[in-house]
């Protein structure tokens, strides 16, 4: 499984219409930790194959261009994961390649890949993982461009734990949302990588509230993401290892770590090459725009259903702080990082046998032949 809360949204295409964010969507994120990117787990929305919810939009924010080629997308509803998508529908970079763009927010990987496989929506964007399982199960996709290069978890412990080290960890229980689940396949890798004994550790599968068994000191420590993790380290938590910097990512997982990206049935990937290039060109673009744009313009870029009701500050911090190491500058995908993926997930046992990269990963699509601007690495 993938790392995404549950929520469902279809959101009609927005392009480039503002520059100031409106007051309502800068009042953004509570970080409550019962919540993830500012929607309360209580309220979340039906499934994709259930009801869509139509996201409120105000009128200047939605525009539809009669020649341009309307595409669906699928994706997790992770705040984190969303942003270079939706950054780059609001400046209008897909625009500018002809594409409509309609994004369906989906209750998590899982979903947005079903939705892709069983023919509902044209591309589907996940975490590698899912697309690993997916592959495993025999779904034929092909996997093209990337949008995430570093998973959304850190592994932190209790505020007040003397544990200072992932060699401290050993007899220590540890959080994570579920076995099999995309922290806990990053957990075992890491542990493995650093030299600790896996069997030397408890694993407490406590779900969506870990941020509050770790902050009570239930557990030793946990595999949390943002705002969770700045709140532990707020209440004096450690951070043992934090998979959203680039730096620990290095030193600790040998170099980057797959994360999001796009997907197509492979039966259409000849027959849409073109539109998917002219995708990637267009979601490259915006990851590199992203990198110097301020935080209220990405802010500003997301539905108000994801970042509505909080603290402005506390998101701006965290895409500040993050950005540079979460996105690449290139959608080409880098087999090495998602060898790393995939050693992770046979490390946990969600992977019974190796997936065939080389046909999981199209590499190709965006090779020497493609449009200037998209050169695969």
């Amino acid at each position: 499984m993938g790392c995404c809360d549950e929520l469902a949204i279809k959101s009609p295409p927005r392009y480039k219409a503002r520059r100031s964010p409106p007051t309502d969507l800068l009042s953004a994120w509570k970080g409550d930790p019962s919540t993830l990117g500012g929607v309360e787990r209580r309220s979340v929305l039906k499934g994709l194959f259930g009801t869509f919810v139509g996201v409120t939009l105000a009128p200047s924010l939605v525009a539809c261009n009669p020649r341009a080629q309307r595409v669906r997308l699928a994706f997790c509803s992770q705040l984190l994961c969303v942003v270079p998508y939706e950054f780059t529908r609001a400046e209008g970079f897909f625009e500018d390649e002809g594409l409509e763009v309609e994004y369906i927010y989906a209750r998590g990987g899982n979903a947005a890949m079903q939705a892709l496989v069983g023919g509902a929506v044209d591309y589907a964007a996940t975490s590698l993982d899912v697309a690993l399982q997916a592959a495993a199960s025999g779904a034929a996709i092909r996997r093209f461009a990337t949008t995430g290069q570093l998973p959304l978890f850190a592994l932190a412990t209790a505020p007040g734990s003397p544990i200072a080290s992932l060699e401290g960890l050993a007899g220590a229980t540890v959080g994570i949302s579920g076995l099999g689940n995309a922290d806990h396949a990053l957990l075992l890798y890491l542990l493995q990588r650093s030299g600790v004994d896996t069997g030397s550790l408890e694993y407490a599968t406590i779900g969506t509230n870990l941020y509050e068994a770790l902050n009570a000191g239930q557990v030793d420590a946990g595999m949390v993401q943002e705002p969770a993790l700045s709140l532990v380290q707020e209440a004096g938590g450690r951070v043992l290892f934090n998979g959203m910097d680039l730096t620990d990512a290095e030193r600790f997982l040998g170099g980057t770590y797959e994360f999001m990206g796009v997907a197509v049935r492979a039966a259409e990937r000849d027959e849409r090459l073109d539109e998917m290039r002219r995708l990637a060109r267009a979601l490259e673009r915006g990851l590199r725009a992203l990198r110097t744009a301020s935080p209220g313009d990405l802010i500003a870029a997301l539905p108000p259903e994801l970042v509505t009701g909080g603290d402005p500050g506390r998101l701006a911090d965290i895409l500040e702080r993050y950005r540079l190491s979460l996105y690449p500058e290139t959608v080409s995908i880098d087999p090495a990082s998602s060898a790393r993926v995939q050693e992770a997930n046979l490390s946990a046992g969600v992977l019974a046998a190796p997936v065939d990269l080389d046909a999981l990963l199209d590499t190709a699509a965006l090779g020497a032949d493609a449009p200037s601007g998209l050169r695969a690495a």
